[in-house]
């Protein structure tokens, strides 16, 4: 057999959770054709990489990610691929861009996942063909798209095509049956098309943009018990998932979304919610989820938490912070979108009194565990104050309050003011518990959102680095087979879609580690131009030398951790449908016109 790329003595893993082994791996019209003890013959093939001391893992799924609107201009994703993600999810958190219009995607997208209004209207408008499902994932595949995507369609984007954004937003306006049965009709019709589930949110700090119904919740939030109850109906009989972001501040109706989970006599609900975290403002956090989530699991349910592998580390411009959302004092800034409107809120003394009183709020579950002494500066036009927190400042300035010695900064420099703080995930050994949880999905990234906040791009690098070192210091938690197969087969294998593999016959999306690269660089900073976002800067991960190399549908994505040319200018990734099998993008698509290899009907490769 003749081989369009050989990868000789490489650490190989398959994505089970099997014992690794040293061998030598062969691609062919995008699959895998060859993984062997003996050397390949290499007569003719044009790509040999000698992965000697590295390790050979299946391509990584990201399970929430907000790419809707990027993959649009950008559908090469680069920033995830370079650090060997293959597979996205989109349609999270209830918004999906299926059914609503530009200006309906601005106010879904823009203060929700901080992506600039202005950015989403005009990528929607420029780039919407489509007017349903499988005219979404036709729209998609023209793309030169990169990875592969699995989408969910959004409560909220069929709740406000079907009622339009104002009634879907009003809670005194319940749907019709017609509109209910509408919806129906489009979520059945997204499952029909092979995707992965209905995404819902009930998060109460998640806000619309926009001037009609600014500061008003998602739509999903507004639906109430019938509503879902059909919805949900829909997604249970076809084994599908609901995916949710619950409200946080009410306990028991994440408890009720768990329990509803449970099958008893039926199917159970197979149901991802946000997030298990181990939150700096509940250090309980870990045994309360961990109890909810053993005791429906053990009753029937099919039920998982959503987990960020890493420390939850924010920034921020200025006042610019979505976490401050949660409670009143912040959303009246949040809600002005004008800079002169806000530093007028800012100056008035009875603003700073409530915001004051919020602050010192110490009960209640809430996100942000309010202590302005845990928030560094680090970039201020002002250069004295960088490396020191809030609190210190207040301290220095006479002992002012810490939520003046922030609001006094934020006047003095509006969004030159940069700032971070750790939300969650701050202590390794938590991070550990976690980790193992066979209730806890790997993932969480919100990769394509919160451009200014966050980069959690290289979250599987980061979860293999604590890995490996505590393998290293004789304190292990769990095998990198373990972990690799967490970040890659067991996902694909729970949402039903054809990925995380790296056996015979699997396509040949995989990438090559060096694992003496995973180091402090998986922790630096960095920031990249957006060019479709207006050259935005966002934060991302730069740890190339980590990434040896990525390739989807056996073509080479990245090299020496870098983008190759033929990522996002030529199609190697696909959309992948539920309980399908999902053929190799072949290499001709260059030529013009996508290839595909189908392995249904080749006798060389295993089915799936």
């Amino acid at each position: 057999m003749s081989y369009d790329t050989i990868i000789r003595n490489g650490r190989w893993f398959d994505g089970t959770g099997a014992p690794s082994a040293v061998r030598n791996i062969g691609i062919s019209a995008g699959h895998v054709t060859a993984v062997s003890t003996q050397e390949l013959d290499g007569s003719g093939c044009p790509n040999v990489i000698d992965a000697s001391g590295k390790w050979v893992v299946p391509g990584f799924l990201d399970i929430h990610t907000h790419y809707d609107i990027e993959v649009l201009e950008g559908p090469g994703l680069a920033e995830s691929v370079r650090h060997g993600v293959t597979t996205v999810a989109t349609g999270s958190c209830s918004i999906s861009t299926i059914h609503v219009d530009a200006e309906e995607a601005g106010d879904l997208f823009g203060r929700v996942e901080a992506i600039p209004r202005e950015y989403v209207i005009k990528s929607i408008g420029a780039h919407k063909t489509w007017s349903n499902s499988e005219e979404y994932i036709a729209a998609i595949e023209d793309l030169p798209l990169g990875p592969n995507l699995c989408s969910f369609i959004g409560h909220s984007d069929i709740r406000t095509v079907t009622m339009g954004l104002e009634r879907s937003t009003d809670d005194g306006i319940k749907p019709t049956r017609a509109e209910v049965a509408r919806m129906e009709r489009m979520l059945t019709e997204a499952l029909d098309a092979g995707f992965i589930g209905l995404s819902t949110n009930q998060l109460r700090f998640d806000k619309l943009d926009g001037q009609i119904c600014r500061s008003r919740t998602l739509p999903s939030t507004y639906a109430k018990w019938r509503e879902n109850r059909r919805l949900e109906k829909l997604v249970r009989a076809r084994g599908r998932i609901l995916q949710s972001a619950p409200d946080i501040a009410m306990p028991l109706r994440m408890i009720f979304q768990a329990l509803q989970s449970i099958g008893l006599y039926r199917k159970p609900l197979k149901t991802s919610l946000l997030a298990a975290a181990d939150a700096k403002s509940n250090p309980l956090a870990f045994y309360f989820l961990k109890g909810l989530a053993t005791a429906v699991n053990t009753l029937g349910a099919n039920f998982r938490f959503q987990h960020l592998p890493v420390p939850f580390t924010v920034y921020a411009d200025g006042i610019d912070f979505v976490i401050f959302e949660e409670f009143g004092s912040g959303q009246e800034a949040m809600h002005l979108a004008e800079c002169l409107e806000r530093d007028e809120l800012m100056r008035d003394e009875a603003y700073r009194r409530r915001f004051r009183k919020d602050y010192d709020q110490r009960f209640g579950i809430r996100v942000w565990h309010r202590d302005f002494f845990d928030a560094e500066i680090t970039d201020c036009p002002d250069r004295s104050v960088i490396g020191k927190s809030f609190g210190e400042v207040g301290l220095d300035r006479g002992g002012l309050h810490p939520v003046d010695a922030f609001l006094d900064l934020v006047l003095e420099h509006g969004t030159k003011l940069r700032w971070f703080t750790t939300i969650s995930n701050h202590r390794p050994e938590v991070l550990k518990k976690f980790a193992k949880e066979p209730y806890t999905q790997l993932g969480f990234s919100d990769a394509g959102a919160h451009l200014r906040n966050m980069a959690f791009y290289n979250m599987g690098m980061r979860l293999l680095r604590h890995v490996r070192d505590a393998e290293n210091a004789g304190t292990p938690f769990m095998t990198v087979e373990h972990a690799v197969h967490r970040l890659s087969g067991e996902i694909a294998d729970w949402y039903g879609i054809d990925a995380g593999h790296l056996r015979i016959g699997d396509r040949a999306d995989l990438s090559i580690i060096d694992p003496e690269r995973l180091d402090d660089s998986l922790d630096e900073y960095a920031e990249e131009r957006v060019e479709q976002y207006g050259g935005l800067s966002r934060m991302v991960n730069r740890n190339d030398a980590t990434v040896v190399a990525v390739f989807i549908s056996g073509q080479q994505v990245v090299a020496n951790g870098e983008p190759t040319d033929i990522l996002g200018t030529v199609r190697t990734g696909s959309f992948l449908r539920v309980d399908r099998r999902s053929p190799a993008v072949a290499p001709q698509s260059a030529q013009g016109g996508d290839a595909l290899v189908d392995r249904e009907n080749a006798s060389d490769f295993a089915p799936w």
